[in-house]
């Protein structure tokens, strides 16, 4: 009994820790941002970018540098977009009063774009380097310097279309009297906890596989990359309550992109061979249900549904709902 349930009890504490810690990554980035003058550039943007996605990077590293567990990885990466998308259903289910398809700015349509052809072109990119389309530089798969030109374009394109909105709210008065260096220091002790969880989860990963007998990109797909998505769930529910679904939504889905390019650094960092090869071909299942989530996403966007399934959700979100748990149902089929 006590084997089964100390790995249960190790992952609930990872997610503990990322839960408490991986909340004030983005609160205390985007106070630096703001103290330093960064949040209308690019090193602002990168910054609150990698607070939300720093679980999954150092999972990831953790993964392909340590653990030798590739699936961890790409399920992890891919895993993550699949439950970012889902939590559009958490969204709909909270939002009152007009539905939350008719409320949303269409600007969203840019980032769930350029999500469509970067998670798409892993997904295909995942099928073709376990065939003997093998295109590397050295260890590097041809499709990780795709990755980061995509990556670019997008936030480039993002960036200049951000400068047609309104501009972002000033510090609260709770965060108006804390000094740089404070701020500082408290990102870097959120960063170091979460940087051990992350750290720790890909073994943590590998024993859950081991006690119940499944397998690992399961684990990653499903767990781990639930785990790692707890700060974009706190803060996407926090901007939700605030009033801001744009913000939350748009916190969903340029973390989608980020974790994509984490997929790059990941390939990077796995020197025995491209780290597509190496994983499961299932989890092209994880990528391809994203990339119809995000297609349900736009036609949402576009359609404007007014009406709700039983009063609370809308049938988008129903939609979102039932692709999310197929597609973890036939990886945990499918899976390595």
């Amino acid at each position: 009994m006590m084997t089964v349930l100390v790995p249960w009890l190790e992952f609930a504490f990872c997610v503990l820790l990322i839960g408490l810690a991986g909340p004030a990554l983005p609160r205390y980035g985007y106070v630096i941002s703001r103290l330093t003058g960064l949040s209308r550039s690019w090193i602002g943007l990168v910054l609150l970018a990698t607070a939300t996605s720093l679980p999954e990077l150092m999972t990831g590293i953790s993964a392909v540098t340590v653990a030798d567990a590739p699936n961890i990885a790409v399920g992890d990466v891919l895993g993550s977009c699949v439950f970012n998308l889902v939590m559009l259903v958490l969204l709909d289910e909270l939002s009152r009063g007009e539905p939350m398809y008719r409320r949303i700015d269409q600007g969203h349509i840019l980032t769930a774009g350029f999500g469509v052809i970067l998670i798409g072109a892993a997904g295909a990119s995942l099928l073709l380097s376990q065939n003997a389309f093998d295109f590397r530089i050295g260890h590097v798969g041809g499709y990780t310097p795709f990755i980061v030109v995509i990556y670019l374009i997008a936030m480039r394109a993002a960036f200049v279309y951000e400068r047609r909105t309104p501009p972002p709210p000033e510090i609260t008065k709770s965060e108006a009297g804390i000094s740089l260096t404070a701020a500082l220091l408290r990102y870097a002790g959120a960063a170091a906890v979460v940087v051990a969880a992350g750290a720790w989860l890909p073994f943590v990963g590998q024993e859950l596989a081991a006690v119940m007998g499944w397998k690992t990109t399961f684990v990653g797909t499903l767990f781990i990359a639930a785990a790692t998505s707890v700060p974009e769930l706190v803060v996407t529910v926090s901007a939700l309550r605030l009033g801001s679904v744009d913000m939350a939504i748009g916190n969903l889905l340029g973390s989608n992109l980020f974790d994509i390019l984490i997929l790059a650094v990941d390939d990077v960092a796995y020197t025995r061979a491209p780290l597509l090869r190496a994983a499961s071909p299932a989890n092209a299942i994880t990528a391809f249900a994203a990339v119809i989530m995000l297609g349900i996403f736009i036609v949402a966007m576009l359609y404007k549904p007014e009406t709700r399934v039983r009063g609370t959700i809308s049938w988008i979100s129903l939609s979102l709902l039932v692709v999310y748990l197929f597609s973890s149902y036939a990886v945990y089929l499918y899976g390595h």
